[in-house]
């Protein structure tokens, strides 16, 4: 079984390579101080199981489930000092939540799970972020490189097929999810589904102007013109007048 260790405390991870070293047939191919070099591992070792932290810089655990992609073949143990993500691990289909500080004999139990666990599993993340909260920055993976945008400087989203075309800060990002999975993660009083390929941020928003006889725009403080269905503009007139 082929192993990745991933968690930003390099006591945390020489522990676990401790309790590993009872367990011959498990080969440890990488170990990672943060998300973004869990997600490159991942990706170029292709491994059984990560081990893997969920509070870390730069990316946490479930940002580099949802990174990893619903195509790996990877399986997830989190380890972790908090209890109150364990409900949202196993939302994603976690093979086992360790619960910091936890003894040799739960590792092992851990382990076994993993040998027993048959063909893996794909993760794929839905609903609210951890802790049933809205997401507070999207996490987006263009080659190689990896952005994390805070959900605040979103102005807004436009559906494009399977993908969503995300504008923030006069750039624009592509992520692979739809636009309907991606409103329901939003925090539903900041962002508006005013069209059924629009989501606007109700701050973006710099005034509402009527476009024929039977339709409206929603102008955006930089400017850009987002089209606006009939429902959403008498929801987006209640919030911005």
């Amino acid at each position: 079984m082929r192993l990745i260790i991933v968690d930003d405390e390099a006591l945390a991870r020489a522990i676990v390579r401790e309790y590993l070293a009872s367990h011959p047939d498990v080969e440890v191919v990488a170990e990672c101080a943060n998300g973004f070099e869990a997600v490159k591992a991942i990706a170029e070792l292709a491994p059984d199981v990560v081990l893997l932290d969920i509070q870390m810089p730069k990316l946490d655990g479930f940002e580099v489930v949802e990174l990893a992609g619903p195509r790996t073949a990877a399986r997830f143990i989190f380890c972790t000092a908090f209890d109150q993500y364990a409900i949202r691990a196993f939302e994603i289909r976690a093979l086992d939540y360790l619960l910091k500080p936890f003894s040799q004999q739960r590792f092992d139990q851990a382990i076994a799970n993993a040998r027993a666990g048959g063909a893996a599993t794909a993760a794929t993340l839905t609903g609210l972020g951890p802790g049933g909260q809205p997401l507070a920055r999207v996490v987006i993976r263009d080659g190689a490189t990896v952005h994390v945008i805070g959900c605040d400087r979103i102005a807004c989203v436009q559906a494009q097929d399977d993908y969503v075309e995300i504008r923030a800060e006069g750039r624009s990002y592509l992520k692979n999810q739809t636009l309907s999975e991606l409103a329901g993660q939003l925090d539903g009083q900041r962002f508006l589904r005013v069209h059924r390929s629009w989501l606007v941020n109700i701050e973006a928003v710099a005034r509402i102007e009527q476009a024929t006889r039977d339709s409206h725009v929603a102008i955006l403080q930089d400017g850009s013109r987002i089209p606006v269905s009939r429902a959403g503009y008498q929801k987006l007139r209640a919030l911005v007048s």
